[in-house]
């Protein structure tokens, strides 16, 4: 987990709390920005996963390629 899921999700959950006060309290310029914070943190969390699943990917790209090194290097000794 990053940085950008980490801070989304506070986001997230923030604007959640700000809207639902401002539906409690009648106050639309509230609930107008707790929703719009909340979209920010969805958007924020959602690039996090992209760059988890980025370096994911790599590091499982960077393993395979080890291992197919590893086996060349054992079949040219044996």
């Amino acid at each position: 987990m990053n940085k950008d899921r980490v801070e989304g999700k506070m986001k997230d959950v923030a604007g959640r709390v700000e809207r639902q006060a401002g539906e409690w309290t009648d106050n639309e310029k509230m609930q107008v920005h707790g929703t719009a914070k909340q979209a920010e943190g969805k958007v924020q969390n959602s690039v996090g996963k992209l760059k988890d699943a980025v370096n994911d990917a790599a590091k499982n790209t960077d393993d395979e390629e080890l291992k197919e090194s590893e086996a060349e290097r054992r079949n040219r000794v044996a």
